[in-house]
């Protein structure tokens, strides 16, 4: 693509960024920066709880958006900042209010379990949170927000690059797998456990909530927890 000069990333956290010199964001930058930008604003405002039954939706159509943000990041070539070291992006905020209440909001469903690496050697499946997730890569991604604020539009998009393919892109997908997986089973009256041979499920008279309760309850059950 075009839209980034052709560079060598580092292969570590420790990269050639630094003082902070500030330009002018191109249209990719800022794209990348609205999409970050909308994201943290809209899982903040999700974590609020206004709309309860509203949660995995939105969570579901906010990390699918990210994603989009992440794979154009992925598909452009090395982003390397100007400056040799990164510059102090000040003190991070305290995630842990979104993480308790995000965590809440999910109670039923928030445990998920996920293989970390699809390409690696065969292991069990892990359990994660969706809500320890969804605060992490908040984190990350208001990390590389202040930098872009602060006019360091290089060094803002090393670290979004860095950090999606490092973390968050990862996260993200394993998270819109949880959350794609639990809207099927209550879209198609499907709770987890049930037999998975079409059989008809139409009349069990089940509600939404009482769905997305059983299959927190399975998946628990599935993890021994």
């Amino acid at each position: 693509m075009s839209e980034q000069p052709s560079s060598t990333q580092p292969s570590s956290g420790t990269h050639p960024a630094g003082t902070g010199h500030k330009h002018e964001p191109d249209d990719f930058a800022v794209q990348i920066a609205d999409s970050v930008e909308s994201f943290v604003l809209a899982v903040t405002e999700v974590a609020k709880g206004d709309e309860p039954g509203s949660v995995v939706s939105l969570l579901l159509l906010e990390v699918s958006q990210l994603l989009l943000a992440g794979g154009r990041l992925g598909a452009i070539e090395d982003v390397v900042p100007e400056d040799r070291f990164e510059p102090d992006a000040g003190p991070e905020p305290d995630g842990v209010e979104l993480r308790e209440r995000l965590a809440e909001l999910l109670a039923p469903i928030d445990v998920y379990h996920e293989v970390f690496d699809p390409y690696g050697p065969p292991e069990k499946p892990s359990a994660f949170r969706i809500s320890d997730d969804m605060a992490g890569v908040v984190a990350e991604l208001r990390h590389g927000l202040t930098h872009y604020q602060e006019g360091r539009v290089s060094e803002a998009l090393w670290w979004w690059q860095f950090s999606y393919l490092s973390s968050w892109g990862s996260t993200c997908t394993a998270v819109l797998r949880a959350l794609q997986s639990l809207i099927a089973h209550v879209r198609l009256d499907s709770p987890i456990g049930a037999a998975a041979d079409g059989a008809d499920t139409d009349d069990d008279g089940l509600t939404d909530e009482q769905l997305e309760q059983q299959a927190g309850d399975l998946m628990a059950a599935e993890l021994g927890l």
